[in-house]
């Protein structure tokens, strides 16, 4: 199926240099790794050239991405405040101006007798408000801005920011005198995301990345000296391991995370003694994965060792227990039940995990009983929200579902009851129609992957849509490192559902919704059968009559492009189109190039191609480059960011060309953004400008005749 008029501008050619690669006796021709280089002028002519054919070839949608822009845009209430969160005597939240790109960060202090979180109808600033950060006066008139750290000490005189503003996702650090509003002297550049303050807000704790790009320092920089006087007090040899910082809820610890795809490590350092020494909770071992919460005089640990691989609940007495066979067990491991983290107050415990593929949330209190938070919709997602205080009585949470927009409660610790605080706005449309959830219906659906295993779908459209194979479907799928797709909701997903569409998502192995067996089924040596299943989701959607392959498009970021790569070539007829943003399908090449960012890192996600032959032969016998061959493909989308340091530009670049040289079908649609990282566009109302041209165009694709 063709998306271009007869009349359309042909597509760029990109040119064949050959470039041997040889590794464990195999020798592969490679004619676009020269593509690989950003600093050639040829690479940057060709993706210059890329984008002018998208731009010409989607000429024709204009009217309508301009429609589902003004649609985005009325559907959404521009002029907005989150929900405060209480700290001490401050309120903190965040709100955003009709006509500016970012959020404006404020605190408020609380008033006497002040229980209930402040929130006006009109989304306009608090009295007596105090702007920690204007993210629009900082980004000014830069074409990308993104913060990576947003910190105030414990004391509440300083705060702690950084800022990229090329996408590449190095920041430069930051302090801000609260009080005269002063940005200091001090200046720490390259940093990664993050930071730490010590108790009396005298030392600031970072992180650095090595070559590959790779989180791996811990520095100390105490505030009113130069960056050159910082110390390094925690590094990671070990190149699978990265490092992350953050601080206990009671502000008494300062931690550091180490932790490869497969083990972990965690240091704790008393925040009232910034220039003492780290101590290790329990030293690694491979295979050991843990987190830890601090509680009062405890930690509380949630960890997978002896064979409890959905992770169970323990005690230790601070700072740890190196042997985990001393932990006291609290929550016993269970087959049906993943424990996803744990958060504790003085009175009580609250667990995050997942079973039956939905989220839920469980209050232990100190006297033993517990407490499901319940909601009624058989589809839905729910996670813990900002509890920055320990001493806290209530506990913040968000919710929603696929017909249900993001929803803030309070529970109440003691009695489990809900306070609803606020309900994301949806206005009307331009046309004037109000929405309404009842004018939806979500459904959970199974489908059947060719060896035997179920697969869950989320799906959700308008009510009566047929089951004819008519309806135009999107389905969704990633499917990699334990991450889920949970069932949620979205004003931009209205433009797609008002129209006819159904939307889907795919919860495929490799992905999280099922626990830890449904991640390990679906990597390594098993990451086909995440691809087998998104294929097995999409002939079901047609077999059950809720949509056609002619009509049915499917859309992956990141490892989720990968797998749109993999499966247009395992089943290149099974949809009419196919959006792959920031696309992981150059995914060999990646992987044996141990200089690139964070390859080793991955090694023990997708495996060592570099030293292994086995994962050599078997990552080359799915990597989307690798294996395009003269089928006829469906229209592809793939839209890529020039500054991305996880998924490199070349990826998309390369196989767009190779798509081209020896494909069939298509089209085949390359956009780069020049100035972005590998969220995509950073402002938003370019984001949505960004979404309205995807929708568009899967809104064409899916409803083209013939």
């Amino acid at each position: 199926m063709s998306t271009v008029p007869s009349s359309a501008p042909q597509p760029p050619s990109a040119k064949q240099v050959p470039f041997e690669r040889t590794h464990h006796g195999d020798t592969v021709i490679d004619p676009y790794a020269w593509l690989a280089d950003p600093k050639d002028p040829e690479t940057i002519a060709y993706l210059e050239a890329e984008n002018a054919y998208v731009s010409a070839v989607t000429a024709g949608l204009s009217d309508l991405r301009t429609a589902i822009f003004g649609e985005i845009k009325a559907r959404t209430k521009e002029t907005d405040l989150s929900v405060p969160v209480r700290k001490g005597g401050w309120w903190r939240y965040a709100r955003t101006v009709e006509g500016q790109q970012y959020a404006i960060h404020c605190r408020r202090r609380v008033l006497d007798g002040e229980i209930t979180p402040p929130l006006p109808e009109d989304g306009k600033p608090l009295d007596g408000e105090e702007v920690l950060l204007d993210g629009n006066e900082l980004a000014a008139n830069a074409g990308y801005f993104s913060l990576g750290a947003l910190s105030v000490s414990p004391d509440e005189r300083l705060l702690a920011y950084s800022t990229d503003f090329a996408g590449d996702e190095r920041y430069t650090l930051r302090i801000r005198d609260l009080t005269s509003g002063q940005v200091l002297p001090d200046e720490m550049p390259g940093t990664f995301y993050g930071c730490a303050w010590s108790l009396d807000g005298t030392a600031l704790f970072y992180i650095t990345v090595d070559d590959a790009w790779r989180p791996y320092r811990v520095w100390r920089h105490m505030v009113g000296t130069p960056a050159s006087a910082d110390v390094v007090v925690f590094e990671e040899a070990d190149e699978r391991f990265w490092v992350g910082i953050g601080a206990s809820r009671d502000e008494r610890y300062i931690l550091v995370h180490s932790a490869s795809r497969l083990t972990g490590e965690w240091w704790l350092l008393d925040a009232a003694a910034p220039e003492g020494s780290f101590d290790v909770v329990a030293p690694r071992r491979q295979g050991l994965e843990y987190s830890v919460e601090v509680a009062g005089d405890k930690l509380l640990i949630l960890h997978n060792d002896g064979g409890a691989e959905n992770f169970e609940l323990a005690t230790a007495p601070l700072p740890g227990a190196g042997d985990s066979r001393t932990w006291t067990p609290l929550i016993p491991h269970r087959a049906d039940t993943r424990l996803l983290g744990v958060d504790a107050f003085a009175t009580c415990t609250v667990v995050y995990f997942r079973r039956d593929g939905l989220t839920g949330l469980r209050v232990l209190a100190a006297d033993g009983a517990e407490r499901n938070i319940t909601f009624p919709e058989p589809v839905y997602t729910v996670a813990p929200g900002a509890n920055p205080e320990f001493t806290q009585t209530t506990f913040r949470l968000s919710y929603n579902s696929m017909v249900t927009p993001g929803t803030v409660y309070d529970c109440e610790l003691a009695t489990g009851a809900l306070t609803m605080l606020k309900q994301q706005p949806v206005l009307p449309s331009p046309s004037g129609a109000a929405f309404s959830s009842h004018d939806y219906e979500q459904y959970r659906e199974w489908a059947v992957a060719p060896d035997g295993t179920r697969v869950p779908i989320s799906l959700v459209c308008r009510k009566g849509t047929p089951r004819d194979g008519s309806a135009p479907f999107l389905l969704y799928g990633y499917g990699s490192y334990e991450h889920s797709i949970d069932p949620g909701f979205s004003i931009p997903r209205l433009s797609l559902l008002d129209r006819g569409f159904g939307y889907a998502i795919a919860h495929i192995r490799g992905g999280g919704e099922l626990g830890r067996p449904w991640y390990q089924h679906g990597k390594l040596l098993e990451k086909k059968n995440t691809f087998t299943d998104f294929v097995a989701c999409a002939e079901h959607l047609v077999s059950a009559g809720w949509t056609s392959a002619s009509r049915l498009v499917a859309r992956g970021g990141s490892a989720g492009g990968l797998l749109m790569g993999a499966a247009a070539n395992l089943a290149p007829s099974a949809v009419a189109g196919i959006v792959a943003q920031v696309p992981f399908v150059d995914a060999l090449n990646t992987i044996l190039d141990p200089s690139l960012p964070l390859t080793v890192i991955e090694w023990e996600e997708w495996g060592d191609p570099l030293h292994d032959p086995a994962v050599y032969e078997y990552m080359k016998s799915y990597s989307p480059y690798e294996n395009v061959s003269p089928a006829s493909y469906p229209a592809i989308f793939a839209i890529t960011s020039l500054n991305d340091t996880r998924v490199r530009y070349h990826e998309p670049a390369k196989w767009i060309a190779r798509l081209r040289a020896a494909g069939r079908g298509g089209p085949f649609l390359l956009k780069t953004e020049m100035e972005a990282g590998h969220g995509g566009r950073s402002g938003r109302y370019d984001a949505w400008q960004e979404e309205a041209l995807v929708l568009a165009w899967i809104i064409a694709t899916a409803t083209m005749p013939g």
